[in-house]
């Protein structure tokens, strides 16, 4: 199996900003598409930032020139890094990956616990 273990989320005030990072670990052989998902209250979940393994990113439209993400392949570690925080960016953000735990099986889709974002004057 793997884990996703996320950190860096909190409290921030409208234009402030916060760092997550997702630190993968576990049956790991290649990790190919990861990415970051956020949950608001009582709404679907929805892909914020994505990044493959050729690190070619996608952004939902509302977070594009605030949110950057970046993997680290050595590391097996994705980051989010948000600034211009906006109080509806507000939400529980999780990390998401592809992640082939041998050269025979099809990529396992793997999700983190979560971590509160909460921005708010």
């Amino acid at each position: 199996q793997v884990q996703l273990v996320e950190s860096g989320g909190g409290f921030v005030q409208p234009g402030g900003s916060l760092r997550l990072s997702c630190v993968l670990s576990g049956n790991i052989f290649r990790v190919n598409y990861m990415g970051w998902y956020l949950q608001a209250p009582g709404k679907e979940r929805e892909l914020v930032a994505g990044i493959n393994s050729g690190g070619m990113t996608s952004y939902l439209d509302s977070v594009k020139g605030r949110f950057t993400i970046s993997r680290d392949n050595t590391k097996t570690t994705v980051d989010l890094q948000m600034n211009s925080l906006k109080p509806e960016d507000t939400a529980v953000y999780y990390c998401n990956a592809a992640v082939y735990n041998d050269y025979r099986s099809p990529a396992g889709d793997y999700w983190g616990q979560g971590t509160q974002v909460t921005v708010s004057a």
